[in-house]
């Protein structure tokens, strides 16, 4: 997983030119793109399981303070915690089940400033894999949705962002809804880079 992390973020880093000449060539804050990494509290139904992944999402102004956004996020690896009389431990492992969450709808934003605090209500689908296969090809299957259990899902959600430039972070909490057989919340956080243009 750190692997591919820095793969992306190196990546990012080579696009950050780019996006500082799209900021001084006019107003850069028509689009937003970003990458994150997210926790996903994987609760009901039980039982509970701890979920980490990565994703991607981009967003376009419909105004200052309103975007639509879309948003994907592929998790791949169980975090188990376990609290002892002389501390705690925690590992990370790969999984066998994998959720693949697609999510679109508006964002509802304090202006453009390089301070923002946002709302979210998005709709969209959870899938759910069981599979051997390593996380990038794990992925490449699941994307086509053929494979697994996929169901309607709704996420309101709320967060920060803070910019310095075209650059910044986003922080984000919200509850990753899915129905199967009646309604099940599940927590889902994110963090990572923003580039605006």
């Amino acid at each position: 997983m750190k692997r591919y992390f820095g793969i992306i973020l190196t990546s990012l880093l080579f696009a950050a030119p780019t996006l500082v000449a799209a900021q001084e060539s006019g107003r850069s804050d028509h689009a937003e793109v970003g990458i994150f990494a997210e926790y996903l509290r994987f609760s009901d139904p039980g039982p509970t399981s701890n979920y980490i992944g990565l994703g991607g999402r981009a967003a376009f102004n419909v105004r200052p303070s309103v975007q639509i956004e879309a948003e994907m996020g592929y998790d791949f690896e169980r975090n188990y915690t376990s609290t002892f009389s002389n501390g705690i431990t925690t590992a990370t492992v790969q999984s066998r089940l994998r959720t693949l969450h697609g999510l679109f709808g508006p964002k509802f934003q304090t202006g453009s400033g390089p301070f923002r605090v946002f709302v979210t209500g998005k709709v969209g689908f959870e899938n759910f894999t069981v599979t051997n296969q390593g996380a990038p090809t794990g992925f490449q299957t699941a994307v086509g949705l053929a494979s697994g259990a996929t169901y309607f899902a709704v996420y309101p959600g709320g967060g920060i962002e803070a910019f310095a430039g075209p650059i910044g972070v986003r922080a984000e909490i919200g509850d990753n809804i899915f129905f199967n057989n009646g309604v099940h919340n599940n927590m889902r956080i994110s963090f990572g880079p923003q580039f605006r243009f």
